[in-house]
């Protein structure tokens, strides 16, 4: 996974993985938390998201 997230990323990412949380996705952590946004950003913060970035490259 890419080291270095863009703020963007980041909200993409905790966004999707909020979203299947809320579908009935099992957490990936053991949390006190319920709230399927503040889950998914302990997961982010925990780096265990199984989500990545494809960036493009100049020149395209």
């Amino acid at each position: 996974m890419v080291k270095e997230l863009t703020r963007f990323e980041r909200a993409r990412i905790v966004g999707a993985r909020a979203l299947q949380i809320s579908e009935g996705a099992p957490p990936l952590i053991k949390t006190e938390k319920i709230r399927p946004l503040d889950i998914a950003k302990e997961e982010m913060n925990k780096d265990v998201i199984p989500i990545g970035v494809k960036r493009r490259t100049k020149g395209y």
